[in-house]
């Protein structure tokens, strides 16, 4: 912790003032897990054993904004320097149903403990620096081990989205070996998988997507049944390990553009993507792997370049260049990384003529304007998109003379 307090003073302050008003609170779960492995923190969520109205009393009385952002599940923010600090009052489980619990406070700190999914996120810290460990969780950050509090098939059974969290976290702090229970408790109650909400599994997914060890940890998915469940229309992690060796950007839609299947749109609004982000991945898939990838190679010239962005916006293009370049390379090469450079600097042509000019320029109204406006359009294409507006008015006018 000392290194942290040493790079951000401001938070140690911040943490110095709410302990004078809590001084019974700890810091909880992801803070202490990546302090003790040296990781960037990004919330700092604390516990107390005080319930969250006296959390709230305490607060405004000294001057603090609070807001009360989940009162059913003890969880108040209080906002310091323009940064939200979660206080949660010590809960422990009274009923499940596999996704909610139903709650009561406590002031029994290892009993929260136990509530909690994995044993690396079951630490707390107090003000004097001490880490609070029952279930053993340093040690299994140590050894590379994501174990879950208690029973593996216990927890999943109480909360079907602790499967992906398990996945995710293992990437992220497990070692090549999984932990037995927790593997052998995922893949038995995969089917668990198919209750979460769409939104809950995309979150996840994308998580993993965008996460360290992806390849391997899909494929450990795959191996437990897992990857089938949130993804029945199938999926192509060949394709998508050749991505990957490309040493492509970590962006989740590039991913799922390489790992979709079949009719990637049906998979988008099953996942409830947003609309642009189904029309990317959509474009990417479709654009690299059918009909017009074989277009995208190293060394195009600058008019088929400028051609392929009149049709599509350059984040499309050099999206479907790292898939292309799996497909065909599958190894980093900086003939592909020269090709994205030249579409990046490429500014997007336009062409500037609409029937309007047509029918301006002595073409009566009707099917003829569209017809001319086409061919005039295949003309400045044929040219790499370089006439401006007075060159396509004067071929225009060429065509229409003719």
């Amino acid at each position: 912790m000392a290194r942290l307090y040493r790079a951000r003073p401001e938070t140690v302050a911040t943490l110095a003032r709410i302990w004078d008003i809590v001084p019974d609170a700890r810091l909880v779960g992801g803070a202490v897990r990546d302090l003790l492995c040296g990781r960037k923190v990004s919330d700092m969520d604390m516990a107390t054993a005080l319930p969250p109205q006296d959390v709230m009393a305490r607060l405004g009385a000294a001057g603090i904004r609070v807001v009360p952002t989940g009162l059913a599940h003890g969880t108040v923010t209080a906002v310091l320097e323009g940064r939200p600090y979660e206080i949660t009052t010590l809960r422990r489980d009274e009923q499940t149903d596999g996704r909610h619990a139903q709650v009561a406070w406590t002031d029994d700190w290892r009993e929260d403990a136990a509530r909690r999914d994995f044993t690396i996120n079951a630490m707390s810290c107090d003000r004097a620096g001490v880490v609070h460990d029952p279930f053993g969780g340093r040690a299994d950050l140590a050894a590379g081990r994501v174990r879950f509090v208690g029973d593996a098939h216990v927890r999943i059974t109480e909360d079907a989205l602790r499967i992906l969290r398990f996945f995710r976290f293992n990437a992220r702090y497990g070692g090549d070996v999984p932990d037995a229970d927790a593997m052998a408790a995922a893949t038995a109650l995969a089917p668990m998988v198919e209750r979460l909400s769409v939104e809950r599994i995309w979150s996840e997914l994308r998580r993993i997507l965008t996460g360290p060890r992806v390849a391997a940890t899909l494929a450990l998915m795959e191996h437990g049944g897992v990857l089938a469940r949130i993804l029945p229309e199938g999926y192509d992690l060949s394709r998508l390990g050749r991505l990957l060796a490309c040493d492509g950007p970590a962006d989740a839609l590039l991913r799922c553009a390489a790992l979709f299947v079949g009719d990637v749109q049906v998979v988008a609004q099953r996942l409830r993507l947003s609309r642009a982000d189904e029309r990317f991945v959509r474009a990417v898939h479709d654009g690299a792997l059918h009909g017009g990838g074989d277009g995208l190679h190293p060394g195009m010239t600058g008019a088929e370049i400028a051609r392929m962005l009149v049709a599509d916006p350059a984040d499309i293009l050099i999206a479907r260049t790292w898939l292309r370049q799996g497909e065909v390379l599958g190894r980093p090469d900086v003939r592909w990384d020269d090709l994205r450079a030249i579409i990046t600097r490429c500014p997007r042509p336009v062409f500037t003529l609409a029937g309007r000019d047509v029918v301006a320029a002595g073409c009566p109204p009707g099917p003829r304007v569209g017809a001319i406006l086409a061919q005039v359009r295949d003309w400045w294409l044929s040219g790499g998109c370089v006439a401006d507006r007075v060159a396509c008015l004067a071929h225009l006018r060429h065509v229409l003379g003719a």
